[in-house]
């Protein structure tokens, strides 16, 4: 694995970070030329708590969820947002989600084992996986989560035969994949055809398995669900998603006589990574999705259904941030300038992974313009290990703190070990307090599972 050829035409926009724009946790200000988040000198908590380090605007994370919830109760009465926690899990963020009134969205035994450990209402946990294991079913099914998902005729048999043994009738969804090509990186598209999550509607599969979902006993088919991919700009892809849900429950009532109760159209909201990026606003999303359900329902004569949507990236990935400290600057004349930090694809895999992009400033003169193009790369034995590639930052020297923004979603919870890096620390930060709400890892715990 290696960086893609430098683009040498590349040139530095000369914005200094204030200019950023949408990529900036909402409470981000710039004081005698350091970077503040929340009120807290980010110089100073680096300096303070080291780096790597995760850093939440908790403002924005409050003011996000509550904008959800707001957007879409304010145009569906009957509506529910289910936080992805996939995105980013720690105990303090499920207690937010539960303070605040969220659902909670879990992806194996693991997730649901930290929800449990914070006391959230096991009604309000809806849980996912293509492939949740006997042991994790069992945990689910003996919590009493509200839903499963349900990924495959296997699952729907284990379910029944899980719940059946205890005595309880499991309430699920059927998760559909509608065949919406949504236009995002192929890694994340996840509603295609050719997708491993989901029942197929290639064929009438997917309508064939409802029967049996609905002969199935010991289990409740209160929903369907539907998830179309990630990082989404065109709001056409879940408006065309809604149609292809409503032709398939107006099926389903008009052939088997039920009426599918709840739809959960998953997440997939994208967010400004970029300066130049613009993604569609909350209320935008709310308005489409919601406008969609009820105008299709009507016109197939269908009772409006409970309305769920499960936003992730959305929530989290602008009110997190990630500081480092420059350890080595290297420049290869005619080909690229290195910024080394102390972390990399240990604490942020989606660079190597994705190909993805950022925009990166130096806290301590974040009043300064970005006039240098450089690569963020980080301390791992990888030629592809690096954080930011060929973007604009200021001049860099030694000891330097770097921010680099939109980094609160699926960084924290994608990070490894790899050459024996401890994974960094997470810092809620709001009203000029920070507090640890994950410590960082230590070399101890690195060999704490070896015998």
């Amino acid at each position: 694995m290696a960086l893609p050829a430098s683009d040498l035409t590349k040139q530095p926009d000369q914005r200094t970070t204030m200019e950023l724009g949408g990529v900036l946790p909402r409470t981000a200000e710039v004081r005698d030329g350091h970077l503040f988040v929340g009120g807290v000198d980010m110089v100073g908590l680096a300096r303070e708590q080291g780096t790597a380090l995760y850093v939440f605007d908790e403002a924005d994370l409050r003011w996000r969820m509550g904008e959800y919830l707001r957007a879409f109760r304010s145009r569906y009465e009957d509506s529910d947002v289910v936080y992805a926690s996939k995105a980013f899990l720690n105990k303090e963020v499920v207690r937010l989600v539960d303070e605040l009134g969220l659902c909670l969205d879990v992806s194996g035994g693991g997730e649901l084992a930290c929800a449990e450990a914070v006391g959230f209402p096991a009604g309000r946990v809806v849980m996912h996986g293509n492939n949740k294991t006997p042991v994790e079913l069992e945990e689910a099914i003996g919590a009493g989560v509200g839903r499963i998902v349900v990924d495959s005729r296997i699952e729907l048999a284990r379910v029944s035969e899980i719940a059946g043994a205890r005595g309880v009738v499991q309430d699920i969804y059927m998760r559909i994949t509608p065949g919406v090509e949504a236009d995002t990186h192929e890694y994340i598209r996840t509603g295609c055809e050719d997708s491993k999550f989901g029942f197929t509607m290639r064929d009438d599969f997917a309508f064939k398995c409802v029967k049996t979902a609905l002969e199935t006993p010991n289990v409740r088919l209160a929903g369907l669900h539907c998830h179309i991919g990630s990082q989404i700009f065109a709001l056409h892809s879940f408006r065309e998603a809604v149609t292809v849900m409503m032709d398939f429950m107006a099926r389903i009532r008009d052939e088997y006589g039920y009426e599918v109760e709840e739809l959960d159209m998953g997440g997939g909201l994208g967010i400004a990574y970029l300066a130049g990026d613009e993604p569609p606003s909350i209320d935008e999303f709310a308005e489409v999705t919601c406008t969609a359900v009820r105008e299709q329902c009507a016109e197939r004569g269908l009772a409006l259904p409970r309305l769920l949507v499960e936003p992730g990236r959305s929530l989290t990935a602008n009110a997190g941030l990630t500081l480092y400290t420059v350890g080595i600057l290297k420049t290869l004349p005619g080909i690229r300038k290195y910024v080394a930090v102390d972390g990399g694809m240990s604490d942020n895999i989606r660079t190597a992974l994705y190909h993805a992009d950022y925009e990166p400033t130096i806290a301590n003169k974040a009043d300064q313009p970005r006039c240098e193009i450089v690569t963020l790369c980080g301390k791992h034995c990888e030629s592809g290990d690096a954080v930011v590639v060929d973007m604009p930052l200021q001049k860099a020297d030694l000891g330097d703190i770097v921010a680099v923004f939109g980094t609160g979603a699926y960084c924290s919870t994608m990070a490894s070990n790899y050459n024996g890096q401890p994974r960094p620390a997470v810092v809620f930060v709001r009203d000029g307090e920070a507090r640890v709400t994950t410590r960082r890892e230590t070399y101890a715990d690195l060999m704490a599972r070896d015998l």
